[in-house]
């Protein structure tokens, strides 16, 4: 039986989650790790089958069910599939280990949505694909920012932008003058994105002033952060990501395991470290000053009893 295959990135955020979704600018990049989709005709009566062999962190799969539920009934409804007619199996692959903040949610949409336009012939551009991955996002994540698709969907480093009127999202490829080495540390820890970032918006409705002024910091820190990556200065970049937190502490995303991920990591030499995605948990981004230091990083935090991963950013 033909098989269609599609990707979608995995994804980490340098600077901005949360704030994004208040039309704050934020910086991201797609890493190499990716989810694999095969789309092939199913057997009759069997309607859209999901067969999910991606690799997760303990209990990911179990507590994002209800949202890869909707993001599938999302993805159905805007390809205006007819699951009677033209039953489909789809099964999910890949490296991209799923946990929270690696956007693997959206990854699973834009690998799908990219086979099922080729399983159709539709002939897809990537803006449609993401068009898609955002529509099935929507569905999961209630008000999700765009960011995570659109990393998923074209990959490499980029600022993003969300337009609060609706319209199309700001999406500027960033040119770096050298990619950075990063560890990926996972807490174990799985979150909720519509929960979260629900409760940020409680938080921000109750303190308007606070968040004012977190908004205005880091708009300093992003500004900053544009001409360090550009120029390849990891130092200073190690450094807004260690304010960046501070912010996302104040907003309370942050939690204590996040929190001793980081002191592992600044112990032992990281340059900078953050959460990044939806917090309380999930990932933590280590910025290493070159491969040994990033050796280093991995192997303490994996000594600790986090997973690490070793990857880079920003490379073509």
């Amino acid at each position: 039986m033909e098989k269609s295959r599609g990707i979608g990135y995995g994804k980490t955020i340098l600077f901005g989650e949360h704030f994004v979704v208040y039309g704050l600018p934020a910086i991201a990049s797609a890493i190499s790790d990716c989810t694999v989709a095969e789309v092939e005709a199913g057997e009759p009566g069997t309607g859209i089958t999901l067969i999910d062999n991606r690799p997760q962190v303990d209990g990911y799969k179990e507590t994002k069910k209800d949202e890869i539920a909707l993001e599938m009934e999302a993805l159905q409804k805007h390809f205006r599939l007819d699951a009677a007619k033209t039953p489909l199996k789809i099964t999910l692959s890949g490296n991209l280990e799923c946990a929270s903040g690696v956007g693997a949610s959206a990854a699973l949409a834009s690998s799908i949505a990219r086979a099922v336009g080729a399983h159709f012939n539709l002939d897809l551009t990537d803006e449609q694909i993401n068009e898609a991955a955002y529509a099935a996002e929507t569905a999961g994540s209630g008000t999700p920012s765009g960011i995570d698709n659109t990393c998923s969907t074209y990959g490499g480093m980029l600022v993003f932008e969300k337009n609060m009127q609706g319209g199309k999202n700001k999406i500027e490829l960033l040119g770096v003058k050298r990619p950075l080495d990063i560890v990926l540390a996972s807490t174990g820890i799985t979150q909720e994105t519509k929960k979260v970032v629900a409760d940020v918006k409680m938080e921000k409705e109750k303190n308007p002033e606070k968040f004012r002024k977190v908004f205005e910091e880091y708009r300093q820190v992003f500004d900053d952060a544009l001409p360090a990556l550009r120029e390849g200065d990891a130092a200073k970049v190690g450094k807004l990501m260690d304010r960046n937190q501070e912010l996302l502490r104040k907003i309370t995303v942050s939690c204590d395991e996040v929190e001793k991920v980081i002191s592992v990591a600044k112990k032992n030499g990281a340059l900078g470290a953050k959460l990044t995605g939806t917090g309380r948990g999930g990932l933590v981004i280590c910025l290493a000053e070159n491969k040994a230091g990033q050796g280093k990083v991995a192997a303490a935090l994996e000594k600790a009893g986090y997973g690490a991963r070793k990857t880079l950013l920003g490379g073509k």
